[in-house]
């Protein structure tokens, strides 16, 4: 608890509250802002498009070693 001596002690103390709700309240807009960038959708399509290229690579190199495995000649036992 804060004990004053004056009034413009009192005052002093409100216009330091106050500058310091100013700061919190643009420190929400701030992260607010950056939290909307951050979860829009377009911000995510590049790394989608490269997982999927991954998953389709994998796909082709799967089929194509199938391939190659059924045209390889058996070794006799």
């Amino acid at each position: 608890m804060n004990t004053y001596n004056s009034f413009n002690e009192i005052d002093q103390r409100l216009k330091i509250l106050k500058l310091q709700r100013e700061i919190y309240k643009e420190s929400i807009k701030f992260n607010l802002h950056n939290a909307k960038t951050n979860l829009y959708p377009t911000r995510h399509i590049g790394s989608l498009a490269g997982l999927l290229q991954k998953i389709a690579l994998t796909l082709v190199i799967k089929k194509l070693s199938g391939l190659f495995h059924k045209r390889l000649p058996s070794t006799p036992k």
